[in-house]
């Protein structure tokens, strides 16, 4: 299986932490937060689950600016064979 070596960006990792700490974020933010910030040091993939929903994110008008960026980060670090 071909593994994906991207990180999270230091912007994106602070975008994820302030979203996480957030008590008006939505579950879908910090779900997409969450697996942010787990990529950002350790080469941790997207699971299939979060690429989903990050694929449903950018396929919809109705999310905010960070959310669909999260999103694009999040799948940008998926399995390419996935």
């Amino acid at each position: 299986m071909t593994k994906n070596t991207k990180q999270t960006t230091r912007r994106i990792a602070t975008l994820a932490s302030e979203t996480l700490q957030s008590s008006s974020a939505s579950q879908v933010q910090k779900s997409l937060a969450a697996s942010a910030l787990a990529q950002s040091a350790n080469g941790k993939q997207t699971g299939a689950h979060i690429e989903e929903v990050a694929s449903r994110v950018l396929r919809s008008e109705k999310y905010s600016e960070n959310t669909r960026e999260l999103a694009a980060s999040v799948l940008s670090q998926s399995n390419k064979l996935r």
